[in-house]
């Protein structure tokens, strides 16, 4: 095992184990038989519900205590958020969330309802997602580039992108793409991260989303991601990758 491998697994064992202690702490003065509820921000089935079932197991072993995933979808995360600040500090309702929710909106929306500096308390991160560009088995481009040229010829360089929520990451990866390749993509909100199976029902042909809401339906081919971020190529899709460098640039 090399120093640099050596050096991240501790520095993961030294997250989980300061997040598992600063549970335990908020929990030390709660009720011992009161299940602890896990708020999601979004509707079963995405990326974050999946992460918080399988964070929820691993939590009522470590706390030997229920821990109950609870579904709180709408506004991008704000009802979940709300939902956090609203509860009694017992430390028997925590919070999982991405950036969007924390980072993003409170920029953007006048009133959330929450100011995360003041009203949470970050315990601890636990995964990264990639974004992606894809489009419906009918959509005849096979590639991004393709893509391009399709949207320029049939549609005079309009077209429509499905995202799941305002102000989102992917809407603004849309606006970049639309930016880089001189195309007019209006962006459409979506019903959270699992009901992006609409794209098989007439909804619009592109979507942006994280990868892991869409590759459920890519063995039945019925659709195909045609570019992701942040430098990575998931596995499953294979296709051009748009590259964010660190001071947030696109390179598509």
């Amino acid at each position: 095992m090399t120093t640099s491998r050596r050096s991240l697994l501790s520095r993961l064992v030294r997250t989980s184990a300061f997040v598992g202690a600063a549970l335990a702490m908020g929990l030390a003065s709660a009720q011992q038989a009161k299940p602890i509820r896990l708020l999601v921000g979004f509707p079963p089935g995405g990326g974050t519900d999946a992460i918080a079932r399988t964070l929820s197991e691993k939590l009522k072993d470590e706390l030997g205590q229920p821990v109950v995933v609870e579904n709180r979808p709408g506004a991008g995360g704000q009802i979940a958020a709300q939902t956090l600040k609203a509860s009694a500090p017992d430390g028997t309702t925590l919070f999982l969330t991405h950036d969007h929710t924390i980072s993003i909106l409170p920029q953007v929306v006048k009133n959330p309802g929450y100011e995360p500096a003041r009203d949470f308390v970050a315990v601890g991160g636990f995964a990264t997602f990639v974004n992606a560009f894809a489009v419906s088995g009918g959509t005849p481009a096979k590639s991004f580039t393709e893509y391009v040229g399709w949207v320029k010829a049939s549609g005079g360089g309009k077209g429509a992108v499905g995202i799941p929520a305002p102000a989102s990451t992917p809407e603004f990866l849309v606006k970049l793409i639309g930016q880089k390749y001189q195309l007019d993509l209006v962006v459409r909100t979506l019903p959270g991260q699992r009901p992006h199976d609409g794209r098989h029902a007439g909804q619009p042909d592109q979507r942006g989303r994280g990868l892991g809401a869409g590759l459920h339906g890519k063995p039945q081919g019925r659709q195909g991601a045609r570019g992701g971020r942040a430098g990575h190529q998931a596995p499953g899709l294979h296709a051009r990758r748009a590259h964010v460098r660190r001071d947030g640039s696109q390179r598509l």
